[in-house]
Formats: C-alpha cells, structure tokens, sequence
C-alpha cells in the first residue's frame, strides 16, 4: 500500500482504461506512397469495487479521567493503535485472493485483489489456473501443486514480462521465501566486513537481465506467493480517506469509528506477474 501511488476514486464502481500497444513489426513503406487508414488498437475498461474497512474505539469514562502510564489521553492513544490495524487490514485485503463483491443488505462489497489480477505471465505449480478479472466478480486462481521457491522461476516471470512490455521493478514475497530468495546464486557472493563485524547474507537489490528489482518482504501477502511488480502499473483508489466519526453516546464511554473506502486498480496487469504455489 505504501509503494503504489495513490488516486481518487468518485464510485463504488471504480473503472479505468487499459491500452495494448500494437505488436511490433517491420515497418517498412514506400516512398511517396498514400497513408492508409488503420483501426486504433481499442481499449479496454476494467474496474473494482471499492471496500469498506472500519475499527471502533469505545474508552470508558473512567479511563478517560485517569492518567494511565506512559500517555495522557487514552482515547488518542487507542485511536492511534486502531488506525495502525486498520492499515494492515488494508494491505492484506489488497494482496489477498478476493473477487469483486457488488454487496446487499447482508454482505460487505469487496475489491479483488492483487491476486486476482495477475492472470498473464506467471510460474504455477501443478494443476494452478490463471484469474478472469474480465468479469465481475470472475474468478479467482486456482492454487496448484505447492514447490520450493527456485531462482529459475523469478527468471521466467521476468522474462514473461519483459516480453509483454513490463518493466518490473520490485519482487514481493512472504518473510520465509524472503530468505530464500537471499540463497539464490545470484547472491552467491557474500559479503564480510571484519572490520565492523557484520556479515551481509540478505539480498535487497536482485541484478537482472532486465533492470535492477528490489527485493521486499510482505508479512500480509499469502506466503505461497512471489509477486513480479511494476509498481507504477496499480494504483490505490480511495473513495473516502481516513475519518472519524463520533459515534452517538448511549452510555458511560466515548465512541468513536475510523472508517476508509479503497480499492485496487491494475492499470496493466501484463507488466508484472506472480510465482506462485510456494511452500
């Protein structure tokens, strides 16, 4: 959440174009000759449904009025600690495998997440099948055969990518593949500073045939999954920001409710990919 950029959604129904660039060739004419007319390459318009996420702080009159260790105001206090939890509701929502939900009286709307999106270019294990985020609320991947997280399987994504235009700059993953990813042989050469006593067994920056990628951990992701990411290519669409609302007092305590509405939007899934069904 804290690396794609950030738009204004002004719908429940979040919607945006996307565009394919025409397959390169041998473009070669003669001179003099007249321009022909050429279709445009049309455009493709997706969207996501925007997700309420909420946490409610009630603080009772006398813990109001004491003075607790270590702060002053209680209320504050517990209203910082919600709206940190409320941000990791948030990350999870947007790595998780949700299709869309349009909602009712009884269900909550929902995003699809960035799971759901990666359909093109991507390393499954046995049996795994791709997303359809083409329709709402489509389907999500199907998990294959779980595998051990190899090397090989980054550099195919990467290449698929590549191939499709993509310029992936971070590579995401969960905290135990994160170490894995530090025993690649792309890291074989290890680094030891005797004189400051460090030894320097991470990799944080991965060299590829494409371009330098960052390497980063993500507690909230599912672990069986390695995102292939160009970052500028999703967004966070925020419907409302961050409020709160006092809440009616119906008795000795204070109310309050943190309250942000957002979705994903995927402005080109074919520039990232995923390797996925990892132990």
């Amino acid at each position: 959440m804290s690396s794609i950029p950030k738009v204004k959604a002004s719908a429940v129904y979040h919607e945006w174009q996307t565009q394919d660039l025409a397959a390169a060739a041998n473009n070669a004419q003669i001179e003099g000759d007249d321009a022909s007319a050429v279709a445009a390459t049309p455009t493709a318009r997706l969207g996501n449904y925007s997700q309420i996420s909420t946490k409610t702080v009630i603080v009772a009159g006398t813990q109001m009025a004491v003075k607790a260790a270590g702060r002053n105001d209680e209320l504050a206090y517990q209203l910082s600690l919600k709206s940190l939890e409320i941000k990791r509701d948030m990350e999870t929502a947007l790595t998780q495998n949700n299709v869309t939900a349009v909602g009712n009286s009884t269900t909550a709307r929902q995003l699809r997440g960035l799971r759901g999106w990666l359909a093109t270019n991507r390393d499954m294990g046995a049996g795994g099948a791709a997303p359809v985020y083409t329709a709402n609320p489509g389907t999500a991947p199907t998990n294959g055969t779980q595998r051990a997280f190899t090397e090989s399987q980054v550099k195919n994504v990467l290449q698929l990518s590549y191939i499709q235009g993509g310029e992936p700059d971070t590579i995401m993953v969960g905290p135990a593949n994160k170490q894995v990813f530090s025993t690649f042989s792309g890291n074989a050469t290890r680094m030891d500073k005797a004189e400051d006593g460090k030894v320097y067994a991470s990799t944080s920056v991965y060299v590829s045939d494409f371009g330098e990628i960052s390497v980063t951990p993500n507690r909230f992701q599912l672990a069986r999954d390695a995102f292939v990411l160009q970052i500028d290519k999703f967004a966070m669409a925020v419907l409302r920001p961050f409020q709160t609302v006092e809440l009616a007092k119906t008795g000795d305590a204070e109310k309050r409710e943190l309250i942000v509405e957002y979705t994903l939007e995927a402005r080109q899934e074919k520039a990232s990919g995923v390797v996925s069904d990892l132990l």
